[in-house]
């Protein structure tokens, strides 16, 4: 099931009987398993949380582990990462959850970091103990199609994002004249999963006001699929070929272009990053569909 923290099982920091800062870690812990805060053991008095038996042994019995991180304050991860953040009134840490590269708070159970002049003392990653036995199995691929509702540019990182209805589609580069096909973009171009970027407009019309195209800065706006679905599998846009490489999670460029918390809202939601395999042209209302 994937994470939506979006939806947290939220834990009364007074109820819990722990000490603030593992009561924030428990909490932290059970967003990113999606668990109710009930649901994980407690650390006996005096116990650190992120190292201690109590939770080690628990998280072994569902084959994981916590990792610390050696330079938490400038770790970036493309999922949630928990953060031992020291408040600005420099007393006792509290935990929050972390997300994206850059990463950015995505919930913070305790509200620390509403107060300027928080830091980030240490962090920990949610891992796998035998990463071969850890990827889950691929979604079954939509059986339906969507539409294209909107085609996005942009030259450069920065730039404003202009509205095309068609546009030439380059096999392993991008969109003609986007900043993934020239380089010029805050991501490096030519790798798997940098060519073409895709949000669903349902997603966008969920914010209020909507998500603008200078906000998400995808490139492709569709209507009536699951682009998470589409990890993994081929699909056409039109008659143009496009394999889903992985989610396009959200980070802290995004919400910088955004001017408002998006950060959260967003986590599994951000979208879809895809290579194209053919040359082309896409426009507004193709159909969108999983190849079979």
């Amino acid at each position: 099931m994937p994470l939506t923290i979006t939806a947290v099982k939220e834990v009364s920091l007074e109820e819990s009987g722990l000490r603030p800062e593992n009561a924030t870690f428990v909490a932290c812990l059970a967003t990113i398993l999606e668990l109710d805060p009930r649901e994980v053991p407690r650390p006996a008095d005096g116990e650190d949380v992120a190292v201690g038996w109590t939770l080690t042994r628990w998280l072994g019995g569902r084959s994981l582990g916590l990792v610390p991180i050696a330079d938490a304050a400038s770790f970036r991860w493309a999922g949630p990462w928990i953060a031992r953040i020291r408040p600005a009134d420099g007393g006792e840490t509290r935990a929050a959850v972390m997300y994206g590269v850059p990463s950015g708070v995505a919930w913070d159970p305790s509200g620390v970091t509403g107060v300027d002049g928080w830091r980030i003392e240490e962090g920990f990653a949610l891992a796998a103990l035998d990463v071969a036995l850890a990827p889950p199995p691929l979604p079954e691929a939509p059986a339906g199609a969507g539409t294209v509702e909107a085609i996005h540019i942009a030259e450069a990182a920065g730039t404003p994002s202009e509205g095309i209805e068609t546009v030439g589609a380059l096999a392993d580069r991008g969109l003609e004249g986007d900043r993934h096909v020239s380089g010029a973009g805050t991501f490096p171009s030519n790798l798997p999963g940098s060519a073409l970027t895709l949000i669903e407009a349902e997603v966008c019309e969920s914010f209020q006001p909507a998500l603008r195209a200078d906000e998400h800065r995808r490139n492709v706006v569709t209507r009536g699929i699951d682009l998470n679905a589409l990890v993994g599998h081929e699909f056409t846009i039109g008659e143009v070929r496009c394999r889903g490489m992985r989610l396009c999670e959200p980070c802290t460029v995004v919400e910088g272009y955004a001017s408002r918390p998006v950060l959260r809202e967003l986590v599994h939601r951000g979208g879809l990053r895809a290579d194209i395999l053919v040359d082309g042209t896409i426009s507004v209302g193709d159909q969108v569909r999983a190849r079979t």
